[in-house]
C-alpha cells in the first residue's frame, strides 16, 4: 500500500463520485488501484493520486470479501475518514468500479461450479466426454482427463441437417430444394427438418431434471448455429418450468462446430450462476447507492461488460486480459509501431501474449479440459511461476509443472514447502530477506527462511553431483557443481521454458521475436525479465511502476466492448460482397444501440468489422478486419501469406462468420507516451549509486561466473531521467526488478525501461561452455531441441492444406544427429516417433557421398524405414563446411497417393503396389531445385501402371503438403543454425549425444527395476490378430539394465495388409518404454540403446519388400503395444485398433462435364485398457500409437453427403475388474448418395484381454444397414475389413472395441 503521498480526495468532490476503483481478484492476491483527484503539486502536477492496495484473496478471519475490503481501504485513504468493516460501505465517493476475477477460472479448475444439465440431440449423449477423441498427453498411460461439467444429459428426439454439401463438385446442386420441410437458416444455408420434437415429451424430460434439484441448463442441438427454432422453444419451456439459468448455444456462440459450442454452453451454465451469486454477495456489503455506480467486469476478450451482461463463459481469462490491456496502452506507440511481448509471471504460472497495435484474439481454446468457443485474447500459459517446484529427474533439471501453491509455498515460506523458483532467486541474492515482508511463521511476523532454502538446495546438489558422477565415464569426467551454480541452472531452465510459448506467439506466426520489446509485469516477472529477453534476442524491456498490479491498473484503462456475431456460409465473390457488407453494417448498428443504451455518446463509440474467412476445403479460418481499402480478399490473402506462408490462387474463399466489435471508449490515457518521454528525457547516470537518496545497500548477487556487488535502490525515490547500470536491484513495495550485468535501466515517470548492450545479443556465440556433460546445459539444450521440433510442427501445420495434416494433425517432426539417431521430436503421432530414424539412416547409406547442400529426400517405402505408404517422410541433411552435421525430417499422412481405392487405405490389398505410390528414396529437391516432374511421375504415373490402380486422386493437395514438409524442415535447419551460432557446433553435437545417453540411463533404470520384480528377468506375452496370426514376445532383462525383445514365434508374412515393417515394431517398443518411465524424458534414440530387437525374417513383423502393409501401421502397431504393456504387467489391452473408415466417390461424368471425385478418412476412438496404477480405463479415446482428432459432426455433415445419427459411448463394452476397462464408441453414419465405403479394423474376432484377472473388453462390430424402398432393412456384419458400395439411405454402424479390465 502506498503511504508516502498523503493528499486526500478534493473536498469539493465529496459526494460527487470521483474515486475510480479497479480490482483484480486473483487466486492468491487481490490487487486494488484507486485513482482520485487531488491538489496538484510541483512534483506531481497531474492532479490525480494513485493508491495501490494488495491483500490476500482469502482471509476469512479479517474480512469476508477481498475486493470489498480493498475498496474500503482505498476509500479510507482517499477521504481520510474511517469506513468500519462492520458497516455497509458508503458509496457516495465512488465513481466507478471495474473488476477482473478468477472466480470463474477457479470454479472451472476445481470443478466447483453450478450443478447443471445439458440438452442435446438424440444420439449425442456423450458429446462432451468424447470431444475430439484425442488424449491430452500421449505418454500418459492413465490418460487422465478432467470430468465433464454437466451432471445430467437430456437427449431430445429432434434432427435437422443441411441441404447439399461443400464437397459436391456440381455447383448447381448446392442448397437447392423446394421441399416443404426445408428452411433457410440464418447463415444462408438451407436446412432440412428431419424430426420436430414432441414438445410434451420435452417438457416431461426437463421436468424430471428440475425435480432432481438442477436449476441451470444448457441447450446445444445439431446445426443450431444456423437453425435456432428448436433450441429457442426448449429454452422457453425450461424457463416456464422454473430453471433459473438457461443457456442456448445458438445465442451464446453462433458458430459451426457442435463440440466446442456444447462445451461453451455447458461452461456458461456451470459458471454464470456462481458469478451472479458472487456479484450479489459483493453488492450486499454496500449501501443503497450501490445501484447508481457504474460497475463493469473484464471479459476474456480484453473488453469490459456491464455487470448485468457479464457471463461465466467470458470470464475465464478476466485477470490476464486486463494485464494485456495494461501493457498495450502504457507501452505501445502508434508512431513507433514496435510490437510488444507481454510477460506476466506470477506465483504458479506465466502468461505470455503479443500486441502489435491490435488485440490478437482466438476463438477456440481449451481450459481445464473444456473447449471454449468465444473471443479471447491470445494468451498462452506455461506452468512456470515463482512457486513452480524444482526437480532432478532422469539426469535433467526440471521446473514444474507442479507448484507449491500459496500453501505450503516455497521452502523459504516456513511451512515445510519444497524447493521452488522463489527459493533459487533467494539463494542467489536476487530476492532480499531484509526487504521482503515479514509475514511468515506461526505468528506471521517472521522473514523468509534462508536456512531452509539452503539446506534443501545443499541436499539436492549433493544428489545431483552423486548421480552425475555415477554416470560419467573415463572419457567424460564430471566436475561437481556448487549450490549457486545449480540454483542458477534451475533459473536458466525456467527461463527457457518460458521462452518456448513466446516463440510460438511470434516466430511461429511470421513475426521476428527480436523486433519486439518485452513488457514485464506480475509479482515475479521483474526477476527474470532481462534473462528471458536476452534468450530471445530482445533488446528492450518495459517494467511499469505498477507492474505488480498491472492487471488492476489495466482495468482502469480498458474500454467497454459489445460483440455481435452471425454465422454465414457464403462464397466470397463480387455478387456476395454487398449482401455480406450490408449484414455487417446491420450487426454494427445493433452493437451501437447496445452501447448507447448504456449511456455512451456516438463520439465515444468505435466499430471494428470482421469477416471470418478460409479457403474452401480447409478448416483453418482467419478473422479478417476491415481494411482502409475495403477489400477483405486482399487483406485475407495478405494475412494468410504472413501466417501460413502461402496463398491458394485458384481456391474459393468461404466466409463462415460475420463479426462486429463495438467499443465504448472511457479511458483518456494517451497510449505509448513513454516513448515521447524517453525522447525528451534528460538522463543522469548514477555513477555512484550509494550517494543517491534511492540507495539502500550494496549486496552480493550471484550471476554467471560468480558473485558480484550489486546496488539495491528504491524505485519510489528514483527520479525520471535517472540511469542505473546493472547489476542492480530495484525495489518497489510489491516487486523486485533485477537489472542484470550489461543492462541499463532508465527511469521515466511511469516506467523502468531496461535496455541491453550488444554484448548480450545473439549475433555471435554467447554461451562459452565445455562439451563435457553438465546437468544445467543438458536441461537447457534439451528444451531447445524440443522447441525446434515443436516449431517445425507448427510450420507444417500452418503451411499444409489437407484436412489430414492441418486439422487432424496426422504428422510428426524430429531432428537427428549426424548419424541419423533421433535426438528430439515433438509429441505428435507415436507410431511415427521411433521409425523415422530408420528412414534417415537408410537414406544416409543409400545416397552415401551423393548428398549435397540443398538436397531434400522423399521416402515412404516400408523397406526404407517407412510405415505405410500414405506416410511420406521428407528428410533434409544439414551441412557445415561441406559435411553433414544434422538431419531434420517431417512425416505426414497424405490423403491419397493412389492405389486401388480412394484414400489409399484399402482394406483388401494383398500387394504393396495396390496401396499407392512408393519410393525407396528420391531427391525431391536437388541442390535447391524442386523436382516437380519426378514427383509427378512418382505420384501420378507410376501407381497407374498397375492393374485397377490409379495415381493420386488429389495431386494438388499432396504437392502442397510436400512443400509444407520441406518448409518445416527448412525452419528446423534455420533454428539449428541459430543454436550452433549461440553454443558452437561441437557443443551442440556433443549435447545431442549426452541427451541420448541420459535417455538410455533412464530406460536402463526402468529395466533394472522391472528385473527386481521379476528376478529371472524373463517376461513373455502374446496376442492374436483377427486372422489368427500370432505376435509372440519374449523379453530377457539383464542385470545391467539391457534387454532382449525377441519376437521369435511370430506368424509368417500375411497375404493381406496387416504386415508391419520392422520400423513399426521399433516405434511400439520405444513408445511403451517411454510411457513406462512415467516422468519427463526426451524420447530419443537413447531409449532403444539398451534394447536388442530380434524379429524373424519373413514374419509379418518383417515382411518382404512387396508385402502389403497399410494395416500394419494402423492395426498391428496397436496390437504390438498391447502385447508389450501386458508383458510388462503394466496395462490391460486397449482397443488394439484405430478403426479406419474411408468413403468417397470417383470422378463424375454428368451432362457432358467431368467433375473431380473426393474422399474422406477418419480413425475412431475406442476403449482404453485399465492398469494397476489408475482406477479405470478411459472411455472413447485414442490410445497408444495414434492421437488424431476426429471431424466435428457439423463440419462432417456440411462437407459430405452424410448424416451422423449417433456418436456415443458403447456402454458395457469395457472389461470388468477391480479397475474396469474403458468403453468403446458407437458411430452410426447414414449416406445420402451412392459411394464406396471401406473399413480397415481389428479386434472384431479376439477380445482385448484383461490383465491379472480383469475381464476382457468387448469385440468391435461393423454393420451395414441396407435400406430398401418396399421391404425391411437388411443388417449385414461386414467383419473387420471390407469395402462396400452403399446406396442413399444406407447406414454404416461402427462399434469400436472396449478396453480390458485390470484385477479381479
Amino acid at each position: 500500500m502506498e503511504t508516502t503521498d498523503n493528499r486526500l480526495l478534493l473536498e469539493e468532490c465529496g459526494g460527487k463520485h470521483r474515486v475510480r476503483i479497479s480490482v483484480d481478484r486473483g487466486g492468491t492476491f487481490t490487487d486494488c488501484v484507486g485513482i482520485f483527484p487531488v491538489e496538484p503539486t510541483a512534483k506531481d502536477p497531474s492532479g490525480e493520486r494513485v493508491v495501490v492496495v494488495k491483500l490476500l484473496s482469502e482471509d476469512p478471519t479479517h474480512y469476508s470479501d477481498a475486493p470489498r475490503e480493498g475498496i474500503r481501504r482505498i476509500l479510507e485513504i482517499a477521504t481520510g475518514r474511517p469506513h468500519p468493516r462492520d458497516a455497509l460501505l458508503a458509496t457516495e465517493n465512488i465513481e466507478s468500479i471495474r473488476m477482473g476475477t478468477t472466480v470463474a477460472t477457479n470454479a472451472l479448475l476445481e470443478r466447483k461450479g453450478e450443478p447443471c444439465a445439458l440438452v442435446v440431440t438424440l444420439g449425442f449423449r456423450d458429446l462432451l466426454k468424447i470431444g475430439n477423441q484425442a488424449r491430452p498427453k500421449i505418454f500418459d498411460l492413465s490418460i487422465s482427463k478432467p470430468d465433464v461439467l454437466c451432471q445430467h444429459v437430456v437427449q431430445i428426439d429432434e434432427r435437422v441437417t443441411l441441404v447439399g454439401y461443400a464437397m459436391d463438385p456440381r455447383p448447381a446442386a448446392q442448397n437447392q430444394s423446394d421441399e416443404t420441410n426445408v428452411v433457410v437458416g440464418r447463415s444462408g444455408e438451407h436446412v432440412r427438418i428431419l424430426k420436430t420434437p414432441e414438445w410434451a415429451t420435452v417438457r416431461k424430460q426437463l421436468q424430471q431434471v428440475f425435480d432432481t434439484g438442477i436449476r441451470s441448463v444448457a441447450v446445444c442441438l445439431m446445426h443450431a448455429y444456423t437453425f435456432t427454432a428448436h433450441e429457442e422453444e426448449i429454452g422457453r419451456i425450461a424457463s416456464e418450468i422454473g430453471f433459473t439459468h438457461v443457456t442456448l448455444s445458438s445465442h451464446l456462440s453462433p458458430r459451426i462446430k457442435i463440440v466446442p459450442r456444447a462445451h461453451s454452453a455447458t461452461a456458461d451454465a456451470y459458471l454464470t450462476p456462481g458469478i451472479r451469486r458472487y456479484v450479489d454477495g459483493f453488492a450486499s456489503g454496500f449501501d443503497a447507492g450501490f445501484g447508481d455506480i457504474r460497475i463493469d467486469f473484464m471479459q476474456s476478450d480484453g473488453g469490459l461488460a456491464p455487470v448485468e451482461h457479464f457471463s461465466g463463459l467470458r470470464a475465464i481469462l478476466s485477470g490476464p486480459a486486463a494485464g494485456v490491456v495494461g501493457y498495450a496502452v502504457t507501452s505501445y506507440s502508434e508512431s513507433e509501431k514496435i510490437s510488444l511481448v507481454g510477460f506476466d509471471m506470477g506465483g504458479t504460472s506465466t502468461d505470455v501474449s503479443r500486441f502489435g497495435g491490435e488485440f490478437e484474439h482466438v476463438f477456440e481454446t481449451t481450459t481445464a479440459g473444456v473447449t471454449i468457443q468465444a473471443p479471447q485474447l491470445d494468451i498462452n500459459t506455461v506452468a512456470a511461476g515463482g512457486g513452480s517446484r524444482l526437480f532432478f529427474r532422469n539426469g535433467l533439471m526440471v521446473v514444474g509443472p507442479e507448484s507449491a501453491g500459496a500453501f505450503p509455498g516455497p521452502a523459504c515460506y516456513r511451512n515445510g514447502g519444497p524447493l521452488c523458483i522463489t527459493d533459487a532467486n533467494l539463494l542467489l541474492g536476487r530476492l532480499r530477506v531484509e526487504h521482503f515482508p515479514h509475514i511468515f511463521g506461526p505468528s506471521e511476523d517472521q522473514p523468509l527462511d534462508m536456512n531452509a532454502t539452503r539446506a534443501l538446495f545443499e541436499q539436492l546438489v549433493a544428489d545431483i553431483n552423486a548421480e552425475m558422477r555415477a554416470r560419467h565415464t573415463a572419457e567424460s569426467a564430471y566436475q561437481n557443481k556448487a549450490v549457486e551454480e545449480i540454483a542458477l541452472g534451475f533459473l536458466q531452465v525456467a527461463n527457457e521454458t518460458m521462452c518456448r510459448p513466446i516463440r510460438t506467439l511470434t516466430e511461429a506466426r511470421g513475426h521476428n521475436v527480436q523486433n519486439h520489446s518485452l513488457a514485464c509485469f506480475g509479482g515475479a516477472g521483474g526477476q527474470h525479465a532481462c534473462a528471458v529477453a536476452a534468450n530471445l534476442g530482445i533488446r528492450r524491456v518495459f517494467v511499469h511502476r505498477l507492474a505488480s498490479v498491472l492487471s488492476a491498473y489495466g482495468l482502469g484503462l480498458s474500454e467497454v466492448v459489445h460483440e455481435e456475431q452471425s454465422p454465414a456460409a457464403a462464397i466470397w465473390s463480387n455478387e456476395a460482397q454487398q449482401p455480406l457488407l450490408a449484414r455487417l453494417e446491420k450487426l454494427s448498428r445493433v452493437g451501437c444501440r447496445k452501447l448507447i443504451s448504456q449511456g455512451f455518446l456516438d463520439s465515444q463509440i468505435r466499430v471494428q468489422r470482421f469477416l471470418n474467412m478460409r479457403y474452401d476445403g480447409t478448416d483453418t479460418s482467419i478473422m479478417v478486419p476491415e481494411s482502409t481499402i475495403g477489400d477483405y480478399q486482399l487483406r485475407f490473402e495478405s494475412m494468410h501469406q504472413r501466417e501460413f506462408g502461402f496463398v491458394l490462387r485458384n481456391r474459393r474463399i468461404i466466409v463462415d462468420d460475420l463479426r462486429a466489435r463495438v467499443t465504448g471508449m472511457l479511458s483518456k490515457v494517451k497510449a505509448g507516451q513513454v516513448y515521447d518521454e524517453l525522447k525528451s528525457l534528460q538522463r543522469r547516470e548514477l555513477c555512484e549509486p550509494n550517494t543517491h537518496p534511492a540507495f539502500v545497500d550494496t549486496v552480493s548477487v550471484y550471476f554467471q561466473g560468480g558473485y558480484r556487488p550489486t546496488a539495491v535502490l528504491k524505485l519510489g525515490l528514483l527520479n525520471p531521467g535517472d540511469v542505473v547500470r546493472g547489476p542492480a536491484i530495484v525495489l518497489d513495495c510489491n516487486s523486485t526488478v533485477l537489472v542484470e550485468p550489461n543492462w541499463v535501466a532508465t527511469v521515466t515517470s511511469t516506467q523502468l525501461v531496461l535496455d541491453n548492450t550488444p554484448v548480450t545479443t545473439l549475433d555471435v556465440s554467447t554461451h562459452h561452455i565445455s562439451t563435457e556433460i553438465d546437468p544445467i546445459h543438458l536441461s537447457v539444450l534439451a528444451n531447445r531441441f524440443m522447441s525446434i521440433a515443436e516449431q517445425m510442427g507448427r510450420t507444417l501445420e500452418k503451411t499444409s492444406v489437407s484436412t489430414n495434416i492441418k486439422e487432424r494433425l496426422d504428422f510428426s517432426c524430429a531432428l537427428f544427429d549426424q548419424h541419423g539417431n533421433l535426438v528430439a521430436n515433438a509429441p505428435h503421432i507415436p507410431v511415427h516417433l521411433g521409425s523415422m530414424s530408420h528412414a534417415v539412416k537408410f537414406q544416409l547409406d543409400r545416397f552415401s557421398e551423393d548428398l549435397q547442400e540443398g538436397d531434400v529426400i522423399l521416402v515412404n517405402h516400408p523397406q526404407a524405414g517407412g510405415t505405410h505408404l500414405p506416410d511420406i517422410t521428407i528428410i533434409s541433411p544439414v551441412f557445415h563446411d561441406s559435411r553433414i552435421i544434422f538431419f531434420v525430417a517431417s512425416r505426414g499422412h497424405h490423403a491419397d497417393i493412389g492405389g486401388i481405392s480412394p484414400g489409399s487405405m484399402p482394406p483388401n490389398s494383398r500387394e504393396l503396389f495396390q496401396e499407392g505410390a512408393s519410393s525407396m528414396g528420391m531427391k525431391i529437391v536437388n541442390r535447391g531445385e524442386f523436382q516437380e516432374e519426378a514427383v509427378r511421375h512418382m505420384l501420378l504415373e507410376e501407381p497407374a501402371q498397375y492393374p485397377e490402380c490409379s495415381g493420386t486422386r488429389n495431386y494438388r493437395d499432396v504437392l502442397s503438403d510436400l512443400k509444407a514438409q520441406i518448409a518445416a524442415n527448412h525452419r528446423g535447419i534455420a533454428l539449428l543454425s541459430q543454436l550452433c551460432a549461440e553454443y558452437g557446433l561441437e557443443v551442440v553435437q556433443e549435447y545431442m549425444a549426452h541427451i541420448q545417453h541420459t535417455a538410455e540411463a533412464a530406460v536402463r533404470l526402468l529395466l533394472k527395476e522391472t528385473r527386481v520384480k521379476h528376478p529371472t528377468g524373463q517376461l513373455s506375452g502374446h496376442d492374436f490378430m483377427d486372422d489368427g496370426s500370432k505376435i509372440s514376445l519374449h523379453v530377457d532383462i539383464s542385470e545391467d539394465g539391457s534387454a532382449l525383445f525377441d519376437f521369435t514365434g511370430t506368424s509368417p508374412e500375411i497375404y493381406g495388409n496387416t504386415n508391419a515393417p520392422p520400423s513399426v515394431t521399433h516405434s511400439a517398443i520405444i513408445y511403451c518404454l517411454r510411457c513406462m518411465v512415467q516422468s519427463d524424458l526426451p524420447l530419443n534414440q537413447g531409449c532403444l540403446a539398451p534394447v536388442r530387437v530380434v524379429i524373424p525374417e519373413n514374419s509379418f513383423l518383417s515382411p518382404s519388400s512387396t508385402a502389403a502393409v497399410v494395416g500394419g501401421n494402423v492395426l498391428t502397431s496397436q496390437r504390438l503395444c498391447d502385447v508389450i504393456l501386458a508383458t510388462f504387467g503394466v496395462a490391460a489391452a486397449s482397443q488394439g485398433c484405430m478403426n479406419n473408415l474411408t468413403f468417397g466417390i470417383p470422378a463424375i461424368e454428368e451432362g457432358g462435364m467431368r467433375y473431380e471425385g473426393w474422399g474422406y478418412y477418419e480413425t475412431i476412438a475406442g476403449g482404453h485398457g485399465a492398469g494397476r496404477d489408475w482406477q479405470k480405463g478411459q472411455d472413447g479415446v485414442h490410445t497408444n500409437m495414434t492421437n488424431t482428432k476426429i471431424t466435428d459432426p457439423e463440419i462432417l455433415e456440411r462437407r459430405y453427403p452424410v448424416i451422423l445419427h449417433r456418436f456415443m459411448l458403447r456402454e458395457g463394452s469395457g472389461g470388468t475388474g477391480m479397475h474396469p476397462g474403458g468403453n468403446g464408441c458407437i458411430r452410426d453414419i447414414e449416406f445420402l448418395e451412392a459411394m464406396s465405403v471401406s473399413l480397415l479394423t481389428e479386434r472384431r474376432v479376439f477380445q482385448p484381454p484383461g490383465l491379472d484377472g480383469g475381464g476382457n473388453g468387448a469385440c468391435g462390430l461393423n454393420l451395414w444397414e441396407r435400406h430398401f424402398e418396399h421391404k425391411d432393412k437388411q443388417v449385414l456384419n461386414l467383419g473387420g475389413k471390407n469395402s462396400v458400395f452403399v446406396q442413399p439411405g444406407d447406414h454404416i454402424v461402427i462399434m469400436t472395441p472396449g478396453g480390458g479390465g485390470y484385477g479381479k
